[in-house]
């Protein structure tokens, strides 16, 4: 140390020498994180004088508590300021020149490879001051204690060296007036300033200042009382945070957890898809804080992908700032605080489905393709998800109407084991298609699904509440004991009559089974059918015709199935059929007719047939 006058110089310590070093030569990719670093320390300060003026009466006064961005172009200087704390000279040697307070000892010893070109590090070390030195060839600080009359004057130029000396005529505070290096002249443009901070700092507890404009006039309502904040408080956050300003949310949760990390959040869901309005697949991503300061604008981290469509703010005061990037390596705190979430927000949209139906099935009409995703995600909390699914359903008069699972479950008639549903291209191929007929015939519910991904995520859910789901255009369907009974009486026939098989029957079937050798694995009597003439029916274990024609868009295209042919020897075209078959001049258009039959069938499933062949087969009808 020496002395000239009343200026004394030191010497930094080893570590923090080679600190000053890694920040003023290394290349960072963020260099704006040095602002966010000197604003924080600024609110550390003023929060300590707050808590001065409230505990010690002779310290009061009636100053705001606030700080102040300076740029000044022609000087290529910026300066933070503060009417905070202050620090007297044994604290700046302390707290700016010594290992045990900046914790620089520990950010050196985590600084390898890659990590040191990851200043956001700094931040859990309280080593954020010497970030200046990656915008500042010379930094100087001008501090006075509020318990002095007069203060100092600290400075470097970041070379292991700093001077302090006396200076009289300071306000209470302290201002970090940074030299800028020569390519950084764009730290002096209020404009980039103004993003810097609303970007990170829009919430930090005091007013941050450029030309007598405050920056964050935004308030961090997520830490105060629901009981005092209004819809409109809620609707204005929503627009600052989702820069949707026109916008209202669809519903939002305001929650706090204590354990396992204490925190607060705000989420909100957007009116809109914009999924469904062809913009792509949203990148999601909630913002993070910790105490109030932005450690990420888009931590994919905190919610799964199924629950993407979610904006909002995590902030907790246990975090430590280099939360984000530290999560590359251990991502255990995300975990303890994304389990909090993913079960609050469930919960929310169960009681939502609850006690606001047409609330939650405007939610689910836009959200539901991407919520339906978490069947096939996330192991712990299926069975949550699905019951949060809708169908429509072919009991409803309302062809729009959706139903719950667990409301397909309770209204289920005794001896019903299976859930049922059946997929098809649309609506109106559904309520034509045989299979549906059949179990309308016996007063049993079916679930209707238009998507294929529908069919696949009740196809990977299996089960719910311990009921099989099972389309019904599968050899797996089972039948309530007693649907028949109820289907013959419906149709005002004895069920002995309904039985009768007509003579030329296993002729008919014969013929079919020539016809269709190469097309069908088996053509057989029905059980089900009751008016239409056949039907198709996948053997168990194979895919629907839906979910392989969505697998041939996706470029994993399988060969179709053979599926099996299920005749109804009760239908009126099968029984003049079997009336022909007893002449064999007549063979040949009998199996024209299964080959027309079958090409039905395809037709009223979306299903590619041959336009050629099946034109001159009606033709050939037409002539006959």
């Amino acid at each position: 140390m020496t002395t000239t006058a009343e200026k004394q110089e030191f010497t930094f310590q080893a570590e923090i020498e080679q600190l000053l070093h890694i920040l003023s030569e290394s290349l960072y990719q963020n260099r704006e994180i040095a602002i966010r670093e000197l604003v924080s320390n600024a609110s550390d300060a003023l929060d300590k004088m707050r808590h001065v003026r409230l505990t010690d009466e002779q310290y009061r006064d009636d100053e705001p508590l606030e700080m102040t961005l300076e740029p000044n172009a022609e000087n290529r200087t910026l300066t933070i300021r503060d009417n905070g704390i202050g620090m007297t000279r044994d604290e700046l040697i302390e707290n700016l020149g010594t290992i045990a307070h900046s914790g620089s000892l520990a950010f050196l010893n985590r600084l390898s490879g890659d990590a040191r070109a990851d200043l956001s590090l700094i931040g859990r070390f309280g080593v954020g001051f010497y970030s200046a030195f990656m915008l500042g060839q010379r930094v100087e600080v001008l501090s006075r204690s509020y318990r002095e009359e007069a203060g100092w004057r600290w400075e470097s130029d970041g070379s292991g060296r700093f001077t302090i000396e006396p200076h009289e005529t300071l306000a209470r505070g302290t201002a970090v007036t940074l030299h800028l290096k020569p390519d950084l002249d764009e730290f002096t443009r209020p404009e980039r300033l103004k993003h810097i901070v609303r970007k990170y700092s829009t919430f930090v507890p005091h007013p941050v200042k450029l030309n007598g404009e405050t920056l964050n006039e935004q308030r961090p309502i997520w830490v105060e009382p629901k009981t005092a904040l209004s819809d409109d408080d809620y609707a204005a956050f929503y627009r600052h945070i989702s820069h949707r300003v026109d916008e209202k949310p669809l519903w939002r949760l305001h929650l706090s957890s204590d354990s396992p990390l204490s925190f607060h959040a705000i989420l909100f869901c957007p009116p809109t898809n914009l999924e469904l309005l062809g913009f792509g697949r949203i990148e999601h991503g909630l913002s993070l804080c910790a105490k109030r300061i932005l450690v990420q604008d888009d931590c994919r981290e905190l919610l799964p992908e199924y629950l993407r469509f979610i904006v909002g703010l995590v902030d907790s005061d246990d975090l430590p700032l280099n939360v984000a990037r530290e999560s590359l390596q251990d991502n255990t705190i995300f975990r303890k605080i994304r389990r909090v979430l993913v079960k609050r927000v469930l919960d929310h949209l169960a009681k939502l489905a609850e006690d606001e139906r047409e609330t939650y099935e405007t939610f689910y009409r836009q959200f539901g393709p991407a919520l339906r995703e978490g069947v096939a995600t996330d192991f712990e909390y299926r069975e949550s998800v699905a019951a949060l699914l809708r169908f429509r359903s072919s009991r409803e008069a309302d062809a729009e109407a959706l139903v719950a699972l667990d409301q397909y479950v309770e209204r289920m008639p005794e001896g019903q084991t299976q859930v049922y549903f059946l997929g098809g291209p649309d609506r109106r191929s559904l309520d034509s298609s045989p299979h549906l007929e059949a179990f309308r015939d016996r007063s049993l519910e079916v679930l209707l699904v238009t998507d294929p991904i529908d069919e696949i995520v009740l196809a990977t859910l299996g089960r719910y509440r311990d009921k099989p789901l099972v389309s019904i255009d599968s050899a797996e369907v089972e039948l309530p004991a007693g649907a028949d009974k109820a289907a013959a009486e419906a149709e005002g026939a004895k069920p002995s009559e309904r039985e009768t098989t007509p003579s030329g029957f296993g002729r008919v079937l014969t013929l079919f089974r020539e016809a269709l050798r190469e097309r069908v694995e088996d053509v057989r009597e029905s059980s089900l059918l009751t008016g239409s003439p056949c039907r198709l029916v996948n053997p168990k274990g194979a895919a629907s015709a839906q979910v392989q024609k969505l697998l041939a868009t996706a470029g994993q295209e399988l060969p179709l199935s053979r599926r099996v042919l299920e005749v109804n020897p009760r239908a009126p075209l099968i029984r003049r059929l079997c009336e022909l078959s007893a002449n064999a001049e007549h063979e040949e258009f009998i199996r024209d007719c299964g080959r027309q039959l079958h090409a039905n069938v395809l037709l009223l499933e979306g299903l590619p047939l041959s336009p050629a062949e099946t034109a001159s087969r009606v033709e050939r009808f037409l002539t006959e």
